[in-house]
């Protein structure tokens, strides 16, 4: 028996290594298919968040809601890519302008240490400061958007195939086996999945947007150019774990200090979005979802890493709906339920 059961954990480790190695190869195919399954997902879950509105979801015929759902979604994705695009030709028209202005903020914040009279002070910012080219790291970022458009598309296309193909999902489920009994859990076993993730996704959707709704209105007021564009980046960023709260405060405050150099107003804007951050991800956001994702802070945190690891940015991003799938789906089997508890957060799944 103590020999069946080692054997099983070399077996399972092997198969872990062999099933990283093929989502790490194919990510250029998998990453698209899989962000446009959690594009349904978001739309199935906003339509049924739709049902659930007092008064108007219970009169809202099913096809209403759906097509609610899908426009939504598309409009949101495509404002968001306006958004980005639009703000692209402002960069690189400022490019050179922030460039004098972060190399003056060094010289000044320089001369303020009394660096400036140190025999080592010019080379420092002949050799470092200005090789910092905007121009060519504002291009670079232009064809990172040129590139995620054409993946949207992509993604796009599959959604739309996926959102045909899911009228037909139910009779293929029923197909699978002669056995009812079996056919029955695994649509429980769907049904969960389906609740879960989508009701996830589609709140934290919303939460994303009015975060990034609250952190424009302070930009704004702030003064900050390209507010719109930072905005956008907020809410998307929203959707990594942790780290993506971090670099939502993290690169505006950055552009803010090449555009007023002033440490003050620099420090208000900072205030106003970490509040911002607060609020909605430490009341709001538990409030609003309570634990539905049913994982330890700490599985999150090493998730994230490792599907970082495995599909870059996009990994940061799935991280957490794919760690969801996995802990559903091992929970479902004898063998595999103690990795589910151990994944859980209070052990119960």
């Amino acid at each position: 028996m103590p020999n069946d059961r080692l054997l099983g954990l070399v077996l399972g480790a092997i198969l872990a290594v062999i099933i990283g190695w093929v989502l790490y190869v194919g990510k250029t195919v998998l990453v698209p298919i899989v962000f446009a399954v959690l594009v349904v997902y978001v739309i199935i879950g906003v339509n049924r968040l739709l049902s659930h509105l007092p008064w108007l979801g219970e009169h809202l015929p099913q096809w209403l809601r759906s097509t609610i759902s899908v426009f939504t979604i598309m409009a949101t994705m495509a404002g968001g890519i306006w958004l980005v695009a639009n703000n692209i030709g402002r960069v690189i028209e400022m490019a050179p302008v922030l460039q004098v202005s972060l190399l003056g903020m060094v010289q000044d914040w320089a001369a303020r240490f009394g660096f400036e009279t140190a025999p080592t002070w010019t080379n420092i910012r002949t050799d470092l400061l200005q090789q910092i080219n905007l121009r060519s790291l504002v291009g670079s970022t232009v064809y990172s958007v040129t590139s995620a458009i054409t993946a949207l598309t992509i993604v796009s296309l599959y959604v739309a195939f996926l959102l045909m193909e899911r009228r037909v999902f139910q009779d293929k489920i029923q197909r699978l086996s002669r056995d009812n009994g079996q056919v029955l859990r695994i649509r429980q076993v769907l049904d969960t999945m389906n609740s879960r993730i989508g009701t996830y996704l589609a709140l934290k959707t919303l939460l994303s947007i009015l975060l990034g709704l609250v952190s424009w209105i302070i930009m704004l007021i702030a003064g900050l150019d390209l507010a719109a564009f930072w905005a956008v980046l907020i809410a998307v960023l929203n959707f990594v774990p942790y780290i993506g709260s971090f670099l939502g405060v993290l690169f505006p405050i950055a552009f803010a200090l090449v555009q007023f150099g002033d440490l003050g107003t620099v420090l208000m804007l900072f205030a106003g979005l970490v509040a911002a951050q607060f609020v909605i991800g430490n009341v709001l956001d538990p409030l609003v979802m309570g634990n539905s994702l049913n994982l330890s802070p700490f599985v999150i945190l090493a998730t994230l890493a490792i599907w970082s690891s495995l599909w870059g940015v996009a990994g940061a991003f799935l991280s957490v709906p794919m760690t969801v799938v996995v802990a559903l789906a091992l929970s479902e089997f004898d063998q595999t339920r103690p990795i589910a508890v151990l994944l859980s957060r209070e052990g119960k799944v």
